[in-house]
């Protein structure tokens, strides 16, 4: 096998972290997912909550392997910037959740307010990243595994909003707008977020692959 050459050395390490990021998303909506459901059936809070939270950790990782596997001034860049002051924005959210006593107000304001504001990080980071595989437009390009990524990505963010609109704790009753709309829109909105967790994966092994068998040509 030939030296790598530093350009080698750098896409292999790129390829590397944008695997990590697909299974850190991956594994992130998978718990999304599950705690959205656990949440529906009426399992107890504080399982709910720490599946949430170990869950979100993946988010996070997710997007700060998005950032190093990103190229510096890029909209990919930009957009895994805008990703990741998502997750750490869902990270207050659900770190607020484990409190007791909330009133309505307190509610809105430690955890709603937080998840809607990673709610907009999340659509921002989306539309970028479509502009970025769309090269500077939204286009359709059903034949590039990029654009699923970011497609399937997008879709998961409006669902995330709708869930989190849904979530607002009324003051009038001390409940949530729609609690099926919040379960289910995660819950949905997750299972996105994993899908195309389980793409990049792919799009990863494939690329390895290829290079793999170029360079021990």
């Amino acid at each position: 096998m030939t030296d790598e050459s530093s350009v080698e050395r750098r896409a292999r390490r790129t390829g590397l972290e944008n695997f990590l990021a697909g299974w850190s998303f991956t594994l992130g909506g998978s718990l999304f997912a599950a705690g959205a459901f656990l949440a529906q059936t009426g399992a107890e809070l504080v399982i709910v909550n720490v599946t949430y939270l170990v869950g979100g950790f993946f988010f996070s990782l997710g997007g700060w392997l998005s950032i190093l596997a990103s190229a510096a001034g890029s909209r990919a860049r930009a957009s895994a910037l805008v990703l990741f002051v998502g997750t750490l924005l869902f990270a207050v959210s659900l770190v607020a959740a484990f409190v007791e006593g909330f009133t309505p107000r307190q509610s809105n304001t430690w955890i709603w307010f937080p998840d809607m504001a990673g709610c907009v990080c999340f659509l921002v980071s989306g539309h970028l990243a479509m502009l970025d595989v769309g090269y500077g437009r939204i286009r359709i390009r059903p034949g590039d595994p990029d654009w699923w990524i970011a497609a399937v990505n997008q879709a998961g963010s409006y669902l995330f909003l709708l869930a989190g609109l849904a979530a607002f704790v009324r003051p009038a009753t001390s409940e949530p707008v729609n609690v099926g709309l919040v379960n289910w829109g995660t819950f949905a909105g997750a299972v996105c977020f994993a899908v195309a967790g389980i793409i990049q994966v792919c799009v990863f092994r494939r690329w390895s692959r290829g290079t793999a068998n170029r360079w021990d040509a």
